[in-house]
């Protein structure tokens, strides 16, 4: 299957990092960690939409289980609205390079997964962005995530296969997007991915 445009990313030279790569380790090559994704391990950048944990309210004289207020929606500033999209994330391939964040100033942004594929999740705190308190984690499947406004984050990391989220973020007037370049680019590797789910 072909990768659109900058979905899978050139690989550093022969031997840049010895930990993804093979060969002499390289001092300029920064690979990630990767974290497995919890609520409090989150809980700085936003919420994790999850059913583990989650207040449970019998509904429709007891036939279907509501899984009670997962994410705290926040879209309405400078009269802004909630809008409801689906996205087809791309798979990527690691190593991937991580050269940009994004934010939304205006509102959050929910990802909830549609299958149970794992993904990854790059993020940083609201503010000036610092480039030192970047994290990765890696989503169980079905974990789903919610940018807190402003929050720094990188546009979706699909993994595997082709994958669809419903996404809930925000509609209207005003600039709600903010994009970064990082001026050292990191990596997610395929030995960060597997210390966390082998």
């Amino acid at each position: 299957m072909k990768l659109p445009p900058r979905s899978l990313r050139a690989l550093p030279p022969e031997g840049a990092c010895q930990s993804a790569w093979g060969g002499p380790a390289r001092p300029d090559v920064k690979a990630l960690a990767i974290e497995p994704l919890t609520r409090e391990a989150f809980a700085p950048f936003g919420d994790v939409v999850e059913l583990e944990g989650a207040k449970q309210i019998p509904i429709n004289l007891g036939t279907t289980i509501r899984y009670h207020d997962l994410a705290k929606v926040d879209v309405t500033d400078e009269g802004g609205r909630t809008l409801v999209n689906l996205f087809r994330g791309q798979p990527r391939a690691l190593p991937f390079e991580v050269k940009m964040l994004e934010r939304h100033p205006l509102g959050s942004q929910a990802f909830v997964p549609l299958n149970d594929k794992p993904y990854l999740v790059v993020v940083a705190p609201a503010g000036e962005l610092d480039p030192s308190k970047i994290r990765a984690f890696v989503t169980s499947g079905w974990q789903g995530v919610n940018y807190a406004k402003g929050v720094w984050h990188h546009p979706l990391i699909a993994l595997g296969d082709v994958s669809d989220f419903i996404v809930v973020d925000r509609g209207g007037e005003g600039l709600n997007l903010n994009e970064q370049d990082l001026a050292e680019s990191l990596w997610l590797t395929e030995d960060a991915l597997s210390a966390v789910t082998t």
